[in-house]
């Protein structure tokens, strides 16, 4: 499976035979997703299969974890008492490292900061079988495409962008830290039976157009929710001509249009790359097993996108959500109708999405093009080596020197500024400014914590075109730069490798192997710890309806996980449940007042911050509820958005749609994640009012559940609330969690 890990071997013959029994069931061609996901069940031969409808039990191969969710995941985990975990599982330190003043300064600085985390990670993974990943190793996407991601695997991670494996031809899913203790926990994972939504790519990537756009592309066909319930299934002859690092990024991406997951069948660019990157008995064997790594001819999808590839044009998406989408060649005129800022501040290629060896040498190659008629960057301009492996191949084979010649500062490989680990310096908040990236999210406030700041992600030749020209008003297909001779001249089309024509140089050994036996190993969390926070178990449902519950907050429009809990410099809390809670909220717009952070105290009258409200009511025993838009939870994986309502005396989320991540981490956590069976039903609802949920005595799947809404004139009207809750799912919010369920089981067991 991995040369990290000599005794875990890839099971083709497993998948085959699971294909071939649920074949003979449903009797028709299989999509490729289908055949990755079905191949990984816990029983084929009973499994009831419906897509969109039925709930699947799985056997993922592998768990993966960053440390920002790593810490939570791991936290439950050793409250679940089991000894060693059950599959291959990793921890990939990436998250915790701010961007200050260069990689080497900025890892330094982080490991003293954060030694107290990295160590009870580094003591956990040892103790509980876990690979360990230090910080400086590089962002977990690109160290599971190198190491880990092959064809026909499926791997949970903990963070929204794990679908980047799928450029290897997996079926790689983000979770929260709870279903990743599941999987650890070597209990069957369910997940819906996903959806299949089929990309048909023709013609061929040439010119400035680069994998990046597909994806650019399709965010603006689908929009943020078009892919919710759904994998993406690329096919067709313009697969081929997009690199395997290529279709990592479209498929990293895809998370930003609320995709199970998306996939690539396997092909001979994937096997280049498993060749280069140390993996050619993998390559031999998923060639033996091809046949069931590629979609069956004839096979259905649920719908069906096409796009000629030797049409597509570079694209560029912002600001505030990354499926408003624009060519590049019509952003300045639509940015000058807008009124937003056309000068470029910032420039910042890397991050998970984009920062591949073909990334940062096509990227290099535009910039050598500047530095030959004696031109720099206008705008500020930074690089994010995606790994340690990846940073060793730039500087030995000279782009790094290049991008930092054009004035580029080369950032450690880590996360940075693509999660709000960016000490920025060049502006105040609250000033309203524009960067491009070749990130992959760009909601308002993402990178910099500034709500002002005009966040645009495009392809990383484009965002080091555009800081060359430094404003958006410049088109590199088409517009002339003025050399320090005065004479003008175009941009060519950048070209590179996709892979290094001499072997990856894999720089400073980051890992740490989990020894034969870590039953010896101590795991320390101080209670004093402002860092990190031993679990208590959240409280039981008493078997009553949830009565008179007070309404926290009524939230206007977009919600993400990022307005649930926000990222930036709350990281440092993720390890400690009750520091992390103080950030509940804090980003919704309040529609009673349109403001962020502030609610009404229905108990005092007084408006304060929306986490001091919700422990005033669980200091006084009230149970409350979220009203929610559409969409709700979008984003990140991170499951502290379920865990801090629910530590704060949260019982119900009633909104007009969930995402699907944070759906099931909200039920994970014995919370009610209920939908508005009439969406026109959220205006109903007020700030002021209470609410009764009732019937949950007879909580059954596919039963509606009746909400009383008692008007603060004595009024009351009644709506009607749908959920998706399957029977195991009743019986977590009936424990109380997931995890309390999950110890009822083992103490039942034993």
């Amino acid at each position: 499976m991995s040369h990290f890990e000599p005794n875990e071997y890839i099971n083709y013959e497993k998948l085959e035979k699971n294909i071939n029994i649920v074949r003979k069931r449903l009797d028709r061609p299989l999509t490729l997703s289908e055949k990755i996901v079905y191949g990984h069940l816990d029983d084929p031969a009973k499994q009831e299969i419906e897509r969109g409808k039925t709930y699947l039990r799985l056997r993922p191969d592998r768990v993966a974890m960053q440390d920002a969710t790593a810490q939570m995941a791991m936290l439950q985990f050793i409250s679940s008492g089991l000894p060693k975990v059950a599959v291959p599982s990793t921890i990939h330190c990436d998250h915790l490292i701010e961007a200050q003043s260069g990689g080497e300064k900025d890892l330094k600085r982080a490991k003293d900061i954060n030694q107290e985390v990295y160590n009870f990670l580094s003591t956990a993974g040892a103790k509980y079988g876990v690979g360990f990943w230090k910080p400086g190793s590089g962002i977990i996407h690109q160290i599971i495409l190198e190491n880990y991601s092959y064809p026909g695997v499926m791997l949970i991670g903990t963070d929204s962008h794990t679908p980047n494996g799928g450029g290897l031809g997996g079926v790689c899913i983000g979770v929260g830290g709870a279903d990743a203790v599941d999987v650890m926990a070597g209990i069957p994972w369910e997940l819906k039976c996903p959806k299949v939504i089929g990309v048909k790519l023709t013609g061929k990537l040439s010119g400035w157009t680069s994998p990046k756009d597909v994806i650019l592309k399709v965010a603006g066909i689908l929009t943020v929710k078009g892919g919710t319930g759904a994998i993406i299934e690329y096919h067709g002859p313009g697969v081929d001509s997009i690199s395997c690092t290529g279709m990592a990024t479209i498929c990293n991406m895809g998370a930003e249009i609320g995709a199970t997951t998306s996939i690539f069948p396997y092909n001979e660019r994937m096997k280049k790359y498993l060749g280069k990157t140390g993996r050619a008995d993998i390559a031999a064997l998923a060639d033996e097993f091809k046949q069931h790594l590629v979609p069956d001819s004839g096979c259905q999808y649920d719908q069906v996108i096409e796009i000629n590839l030797s049409e597509l044009k570079p694209h560029i998406n912002g600001p505030f959500t990354p499926d408003l989408a624009h060519p590049v060649s019509d952003i300045g005129a639509v940015a000058e109708k807008e009124g937003w800022p056309v000068d470029i501040r910032v420039g910042l290629i890397g991050s998970c999405t984009n920062s591949s060896y073909e990334d940062m040498g096509r990227s290099a190659a535009v910039a050598k093009q500047a530095l030959a008629h004696g031109l720099k960057c206008k705008s500020m301009f930074t690089i994010t080596p995606g790994s340690e492996q990846i940073r060793a191949t730039i500087e030995r084979d000279g782009y790094a020197k290049i991008l930092r010649e054009v004035g580029g500062l080369v950032l450690a490989n880590a996360c940075g500024p693509c999660i709000g680990q960016w000490d920025r310096k060049d502006i105040k908040k609250g000033e309203k400014n524009t960067i491009v990236t070749s990130y992959n999210r760009n909601f308002t406030g993402r990178n910099d914590a500034n709500p002002e700041t005009h966040a645009f992600v495009t392809s990383p030749e484009i965002v080091t075109a555009l800081s060359i020209a430094g404003t958006l008003k410049f088109n590199p297909e088409t517009d002339y730069l003025t050399g320090a001779d005065g004479k003008k001249f175009k941009l060519e089309a950048p070209d590179a490798d996709e892979l290094p024509k001499l072997e990856f140089d894999p720089g400073q050994d980051t890992y740490q192997y989990p020894p034969k036996d870590g039953s010896g190993q101590r795991v320390d969390v101080s209670p004093t710890s402002q860092r990190l926070q031993l679990l208590e178990p959240f409280d039981k449902w008493d078997g009553k309806d949830l009565e008179d519950m007070l309404i926290l907050i009524k939230v206007k429009g977009k919600c993400t996980t990022d307005h649930i809990s926000a990222a930036g410099p709350w990281l440092k809390f993720r390890g400690h449940l009750d520091n992390i809670s103080n950030n509940l909220l804090i980003g919704a717009i309040n529609i009673e007042n349109g403001k962020a952070n502030s609610v009404r105290n229905a108990l005092t009258q007084e408006f304060g911050p929306v986490p001091d409200t919700a422990r005033y009511y669980k200091k006084m025993g009230v149970k409350w509820a979220v009203i929610g838009d559409e969409n709700y939870g979008e984003g990140s994986s991170r499951e502290h958005a379920a865990l801090e309502p629910r530590h704060l005396g949260g019982r119900v989320i009633i909104t007009k749609s969930f995402a699907r991540i944070h759906e099931t981490n909200l039920k994970k956590q014995g919370l009610l994640p209920l939908t508005f069976a009439d969406p026109a039903d959220y205006n109903k609802i007020h700030p002021v009012d209470k609410l009764s949920i009732v019937g949950l005595k007879d909580f059954a799947p596919g039963k509606p559940l009746k909400c009383i809404i008692k008007h603060p004139n004595g009024s009351q009207e009644t709506i009607m609330l749908n959920h998706t809750f399957n029977e195991s799912q009743i019986e977590w919010f009936q424990a109380g969690s997931a995890l309390n369920r999950m110890k009822e089981l083992q103490q039942k067991s034993s």
